[in-house]
């Protein structure tokens, strides 16, 4: 028996439009706790933080590099508690999900985050939190991936090309041959050992507040570098850039990630370590906690070698709710009273998790990390908090400062890495400049699931997954089989693609 379930019966009325595809299990178990999840994640994104575009006391014009497309108006908020949508998070919501599902919202969101230099160019807003800023690099290539809009490519390569130039003159060090700045997700010093924290969180909570914080090396950053490289070589080559200027940017990302591995691998520990200290008596030493983002990045980048990707999904420590943030706790948190960036889980490290380990053929740990995060959004009332104690399941802000934080409820990010793992890697749409590649991962039990109204450039599409498993054993695409699971970008109108995995 199919379950067919109407995917927010007014969504015209709320805001949806007709860009939210609905998701279809044959097993109630499946469509009661993982269908659930997603309609609650589809609304987090497109009616509870797709919101219009104000001025701001803290950011002041959204509209700095004069490209903010009204109508509609509107941009990708970092959450219910968050109003802004910060380089961070505009890149992270854009890229999970908000490039398929809502394409020009998404856009939007990518150039709020831009400005226009008095001599005209672009570059991403430069700010005092500016290790993470690079990530705008990949969720861009990644939007000209989904849309194909060559005059957004333009643009965005000369974004990517002058904030790399910047970041790099500003924060690459020579000897060590990898980026200063702390971690991706960590601004919080909470989420450091000590130093450069001290043990009592003297300086207050901004990570770069402390002495030697801004000369860290850390993986997960060094593994967006890599990436935003990568994605910059990619612009330039679809452009049609001199092929030295193709290859200098490779070989940029080939050189920094053979340095990684090099710099931060543990052989003994089957997985890479956190970070490196820049300066003082610890100078590159390297702290061997387990910063979970920057493992899934290692994967998802190609920084790990294939052996390394599946020692890492061997070897990562997880709590009964999650894989957290950064671990073993540090000596001034437990488990108890979990650091706000320490021994805790952040449900868009659970989407990156998830989504390295299906690309890496681990079936089982993605269905661990899917379920999971369905999970904590089912048990907190079909919502996506910010953060959750990964002991108890319960929505959690952690400790920092001497004081325990609120746990902001409506997470954009949250949400949308729960999309992500439901498009990447269930269905496994693999984007390509050219159209859609699928590789879709479908653990046994979960019985069979649709994917109704993709809205795909000039295409709407009806995806039908039968099987079990992450092995293509048959692609067809309106009935006719196919020799590859791929179906170009020039397809118009309705379109049925049916695929049987074994």
């Amino acid at each position: 028996m199919v379950v067919v379930v109407v995917l927010l019966g007014a969504s015209r009325a709320e805001g949806l439009g007709a860009r939210a595809p609905e998701l279809r299990f044959s097993r109630k178990h499946s469509e009661a706790r993982l269908g659930a999840a997603y309609r609650a994640a589809v609304r987090n994104l497109m009616v509870v933080n797709t919101v219009p575009i104000k001025e701001s006391a803290d950011a002041g014009s959204y509209d700095q590099a004069g490209l903010i497309t009204t109508p509609p108006g509107t941009f990708i908020r970092a959450g219910g508690g968050y109003d802004q949508p910060w380089t961070r998070d505009a890149s992270v919501n854009s890229w999970n999900a908000g490039n398929l599902l809502e394409p020009v919202v998404a856009r939007n969101t990518l150039w709020a985050v831009v400005k226009r230099e008095k001599n005209g160019r672009l570059i991403v807003q430069q700010d005092k939190e500016w290790w993470d800023q690079i990530i705008w690099v990949t969720a861009a290539w990644k939007h000209y991936e989904v849309t194909g809009n060559a005059a957004f490519l333009g643009r965005a390569y000369q974004t990517a090309v002058d904030t790399l130039q910047a970041d790099r003159e500003k924060h690459f060090n020579d000897h060590y041959g990898l980026f200063e700045g702390p971690a991706f997700l960590n601004d919080g010093i909470a989420g450091y050992p000590a130093p450069p924290a001290d043990a009592k969180e003297s300086r207050g909570s901004f990570v770069l507040d402390y002495k030697g914080a801004d000369k860290m090396m850390v993986l997960s950053t060094n593994c967006l570098y890599v990436s935003a490289y990568r994605s910059a070589a990619k612009m330039a080559r679809a452009l049609g850039r001199p092929a030295k200027e193709v290859a200098a940017l490779d070989g940029q990302a080939n050189a920094l990630a053979a340095r990684i591995r090099e710099r931060f691998w543990i052989a003994n520990q089957g997985r890479f370590g956190y970070l490196i200290h820049g300066v003082g008596p610890l100078q590159g030493k390297l702290e061997d906690y387990q910063e979970s983002s920057g493992q899934a990045f290692a994967i998802l980048f190609g920084v790990a070698t294939p052996e390394q990707a599946h020692s890492i999904l061997s070897h990562v420590k997880l709590l009964p709710h999650g894989i957290p943030d950064v671990y073993p706790s540090f000596a001034r948190y437990s488990l108890d009273r979990p650091g706000r960036h320490n021994a805790i889980v952040w449900p868009m490290v659970e989407g990156y998790w998830g989504d390295a380990a299906a690309r890496a053929g681990d079936t089982a740990a993605f269905a661990h990390a899917m379920s999971g995060l369905a999970e904590l959004s089912d048990d907190s009332g079909g919502h996506f908090y910010e953060i959750y104690n990964g002991v108890s399941g319960r929505p959690d802000g952690g400790w920092q400062t001497g004081h325990h934080w609120q746990s902001q409820p409506d997470q954009t990010w949250s949400a949308t890495a729960y999309l992500r793992m439901v498009y990447f890697d269930l269905f496994g749409m693999r984007f390509h400049p050219d159209g859609i590649e699928f590789a879709p991962t479908l653990p046994r039990g979960w019985g069979d699931v649709s994917l109704v109204g993709v809205h795909y450039r000039g295409a709407v599409l009806t995806i039908r997954l039968k099987g079990a498993g992450d092995t293509v054993k048959s692609f067809r695409l309106d009935g006719r089989k196919m020799a590859k699971a791929m179906i170009p970008g020039t397809l118009k109108g309705p379109h049925v693609v049916e695929i049987v995995l074994r």
